[in-house]
């Protein structure tokens, strides 16, 4: 059974940092890009980062310079390394990936950027 599992969210001052985790299951997770989205109350779901399974990655404008997206095969997990957070950063995050018959997402981890 392919399974993705977030963590790592929480609530942190702007500014701050936080790494997310996704452990993912049940599939070749080497041979698979990996995305992180997120989505604020309100708003609809966006794609913050891409790993490509040979490494290459993408970043949406709005968290370029400051998120960095990561993966250990060995582990099978993805990472986001967030740093200099802001208020706007706040959102439910997600991780996912696509296959030829449909996309599987996470529960997601919620980042709250707060004083």
């Amino acid at each position: 059974q392919v399974q993705l599992v977030e963590s790592g969210g929480g609530l942190v001052q702007p500014g701050g940092s936080l790494r997310l985790s996704c452990a993912a299951s049940g599939f070749i997770f080497s041979s698979y890009a990996m995305n992180w989205y997120r989505q604020a109350p309100g708003e609809q779901r966006e794609l913050v980062a891409v790993i490509r399974s040979g490494g290459s990655t993408n970043y949406a404008d709005s968290v370029k310079g400051r998120f960095t997206i990561s993966r250990d095969n060995a582990k099978n997990t993805v990472y986001l390394q967030m740093n200099t957070l802001k208020p706007e950063d706040t959102a439910v995050y997600y991780c996912n990936t696509k296959f030829s018959v449909g996309s599987v997402w996470g529960q997601g981890t919620q980042v709250t950027v707060s004083s």
